[in-house]
């Protein structure tokens, strides 16, 4: 049996994920195990100072009061009948591309799946409104289906960013490495009816690295990106510089 974890940062009542779960009971048996509400940009948390609540909705579907990462923790270690065979995140309502991958819940959800050696992927689909949910259904499927027959390298899970259009306007699928995307007067302030001051975190205008090979550009092109991201944070080339060019003197640190 095939046992499929559906989840988001959306929340249960996303209809991104709604459309997710759909597409993935037609491959194997699909649980849905979300958050109670929206939790974008929480990123990898754990909610670690209050107990948490699992409240089933109907039939294969449970709303959590925690984060994505909650989710996918206690979806596969105490609601799922049985260890799930893949772990699916989506489908955001917004791009996860470039630095975004570090804030998103949604992919964060497939981290966490991806440290417990369960084969994850995130989906996202890069727009603001009118979102296409069967265009992102689709490639979910595909995308499934590939991962069930060959799985996945090692510490590694894939993310997925498509444009907002109609399947018909796909160009097709793009393998690429994340990109560079950063965000110009994203913090505004505001004031309360007392006339103090505060700042909300959001918005902005996006700045994007250019490149033939990132999930920005591809997105941009029309094609579906695929991401494969690496758990393993290690920068390789400056762990072997540092190693050559670095002295220290452990006689002088101690004086």
């Amino acid at each position: 049996m095939t046992v499929i974890l559906v989840t988001n940062d959306d929340g249960v009542h996303s209809p991104g994920i709604i459309a997710l779960f759909r597409a993935m009971k037609e491959i194997g048996d699909a649980y849905l195990v979300a958050p109670d509400r929206e939790r974008s940009a929480v990123s990898h948390a754990l909610t670690m100072h209050r107990p948490l609540k699992v409240e089933e909705i109907r039939e294969h579907v449970y709303a959590v009061n925690g984060t994505p990462t909650d989710c996918v923790a206690i979806g596969v270690n105490k609601v799922l009948p049985e260890r799930p065979t893949l772990i699916v995140s989506g489908i955001n309502k917004g791009g996860n591309v470039g630095d975004d991958i570090t804030y998103s819940g949604t992919v964060s959800a497939a981290i966490e799946g991806t440290i417990m050696g369960i084969p994850s992927f995130a989906m996202s689909i890069v727009g603001t409104k009118n979102f296409h949910f069967d265009t992102a259904s689709y490639y979910s499927s595909e995308i499934a289906r590939y991962i069930l027959e060959k799985s996945l390298p090692y510490d590694t899970l894939l993310n997925v960013n498509l444009p907002n259009v109609h399947k018909d306007k796909i160009k097709g699928i793009k393998f690429t490495r994340q990109g560079k995307r950063v965000y110009d007067n994203a913090i505004q302030e505001t004031y309360d009816p007392r006339g103090e001051k505060h700042f909300w975190i959001g918005g902005g205008i996006p700045y994007w690295e250019h490149g033939e090979d990132t999930d920005i550009q591809a997105v941009q092109q029309g094609y579906v990106s695929i991401t494969p991201i690496h758990l393993d944070l290690t920068n390789y080339n400056a762990l072997e510089f540092l190693r050559k060019s670095w002295t220290f003197n452990m006689r002088e640190a101690k004086r």
